[in-house]
């Protein structure tokens, strides 16, 4: 069932009850678990945190810890899946679903009220219950009219001959089954209609927090985190950046009325201001030189086709119409001369057309703690995703990258946040390298309904991009490059160490759109080839096969979007 009131619906029915938060490993999910963890502070609301990666974790995690649980809070996961069928749980225990992942399972959205989706304003056509499900006591119509039939008056069973009575119920048989039949084109239609796409909603972070708000339990850090989740959102192109600039100008009027609350109120020389601003779309470029940002992010090097000597021009010849010298542009952007550093967005603003740069600036978040520590929105989005995929060192496995990543969202000042800014550009590094080496080999290959871009097995450092997060970064970085063919998806396959390989497919980025057709067709084309594959990611757009059965499952993906 859906839950609109998240406050009377959901939040008020948790305090007297033990909690299992199960959350996914993506920094929205992240950023939502840590404004329920200060709620359930507040309330003195006792909880076990639970990190998932996939169904097989989310099925383990509920099993291990679910004794003596009554409601059970999914972040980012589950909303996908019929939750009842694949945990199998007693009939008292309540699951809460917030999940952005779209579309939502219909036995989720009808369920009797086991099943309770907090439910953000989205896209979803979600088909009307009669249309889809069906009781098989409709069936029985047929024959019940025939019973009636059989003791009906002597006169009308005198005048009616055996063989009308065998056509009656005949006509009546055959009647039912074209109803049935043409109810299950219909329903089939539907379905498909609606699972077509895979596509994502409204942050989750953005949601709880609202529901802070609602609570008169919001503050500045509970603000700060929803605005790194939906910065999350649009940085990894997973909405549309319409719905971007609508829920910013949203977050913008609460940082102004958290800010009118507090203007009586003494300020710490520590405390934190967040401000809404111009920004340029550079990745880390506050923490990095400028010619560094320029060459490693995406839309720059895309955009200036930096793998070839005329975008190494144009990268040049553009540091030169900024008036920015080559030794200023090497160094650390804090170290820049002062009026450069200040003359650095205007210029590149003035310059975005003659470079065909038109979205090199956005409006985007900061946020300063004291005096020396200040982030943009998208660096603590870039650091944090470093830590979660890679971690800190190497020792570290998926579960202390977990519990390291919100560690350092709580504190934005540390110096983990710090130390993931260096590990991100070191990815972005690489990224640049792998890009460069595609296309100078042309190695995305037309596959007629999708690009492909196979990384070797010889692609040094290649397992950098095995988890989905960067190698949704990577393959959007590839699409882009390859501008000529942007009105078509583009699929990214890696082979591990381990010999497996993880395929992606992103939408078109010429399509405005960021609804994404491999899910369902990953689905179909492994029942086509009969292969052996993970569908284990909540997103469904991303899948693990054996890196030797790659070739077969491309020619039933071929095959069947062809």
């Amino acid at each position: 069932m859906l839950v609109r009131e998240p406050r009377h619906d959901f939040y008020e029915k948790l305090p007297g009850h033990r909690i299992l938060l199960l959350v996914n490993y993506d920094l929205d999910a992240i950023c939502a678990c840590k404004i329920l963890q200060s709620l359930f502070k507040c309330d003195n609301i006792p909880y076990t945190l639970v990190p998932v990666k996939g169904v097989l974790d989310l099925k383990t995690a509920f099993d291990e810890n679910s004794e003596e649980i009554k409601y059970v809070v999914l972040v980012n996961c589950g909303g996908t899946i019929d939750i009842i069928d694949l945990l199998q749980p007693d009939d008292s225990v309540i699951f809460f679903i917030i999940d952005s992942h779209k579309p939502t399972d219909v036995c989720n959205i009808y369920s009797d009220g086991q099943v309770r989706v907090l439910w953000g304003d989205s896209d979803e056509n979600v088909p009307n219950f009669d249309d889809i499900f069906k009781d098989d006591d409709d069936n029985s119509d047929a024959e019940v009219d025939q019973d009636d039939g059989d003791h009906s008056s002597e006169e009308e069973s005198a005048r009616e001959t055996r063989m009308e009575r065998l056509q009656r119920t005949t006509e009546e048989s055959l009647r039912k089954r074209r109803e049935k039949r043409a109810w299950e084109e219909n329903r089939n239609k539907l379905m498909f209609d609606y699972t077509q796409f895979s596509f994502y909603s409204r942050s989750s972070a953005v949601i709880m927090f609202e529901l802070a708000w609602k609570l008169s339990k919001d503050n500045n850090d509970l603000l700060w985190w929803a605005i790194v989740g939906i910065t999350e959102q649009v940085l990894l192109e997973k909405i549309e950046h319409s719905q971007y600039i609508l829920e910013t100008g949203t977050l913008q009027s609460h940082v102004t009325r958290l800010a009118y609350n507090n203007q009586d109120h003494q300020q710490a020389p520590t405390s934190t201001k967040i401000w809404f601003d111009k920004d340029v779309r550079l990745a880390l470029y506050r923490h990095w030189s400028v010619e560094s940002s320029l060459r490693y992010s995406t839309y720059t090097a895309s955009k200036l086709r930096l793998w070839t000597l005329s975008g190494e021009k144009k990268l040049f010849q553009l540091l030169v119409d900024m008036g920015l010298p080559l030794v200023q542009a090497r160094q650390t952007f804090t170290s820049m001369d002062l009026v450069l550093r200040k003359e650095f967005l205007p210029s590149l603003e003035r310059l975005g057309e003659k470079y065909s740069l038109p979205d090199i600036v956005f409006a985007s978040f900061n946020l300063k703690h004291g005096y020396r520590n200040k982030f943009c929105a998208s660096d603590v989005v870039y650091a944090l995703l470093a830590i979660l995929e890679h971690g800190v060192d190497s020792s570290s496995d998926s579960n202390q990258n977990f519990q390291t990543a919100l560690d350092a969202l709580s504190r934005c000042h540390g110096e983990i946040l710090k130390k993931g800014i260096e590990i991100a550009k070191k990815i972005l590094i690489n990224g640049g390298r792998q890009i460069q080496a595609s296309m100078e080999n042309h190695a995305i290959v037309n596959m007629g309904p999708f690009l492909c871009l196979t990384l070797q097995s010889s692609a040094g450092d290649r397992w950098v991009f095995g988890e989905p997060h960067w190698l949704g970064i990577l393959a959007r970085w590839a699409l882009r490059s390859s501008r000529s063919r942007t009105s078509l998806p583009l699929l990214m396959a890696v082979s591990l160490p381990s010999g497996v390989s993880v395929l992606l497919g992103v939408p078109p980025v010429a399509d405005d759109s960021t609804r994404n057709l491999f899910g369902k067709a990953f689905e179909q084309a492994a029942i086509r080839s009969n292969l052996t594959v993970s569908l284990d990611y909540f997103d469904t757009s991303i899948m693990v096969l054996q890196t030797e059965d790659i070739n077969k499952f491309l020619d039933a993906l071929t095959s069947l979007l062809g």
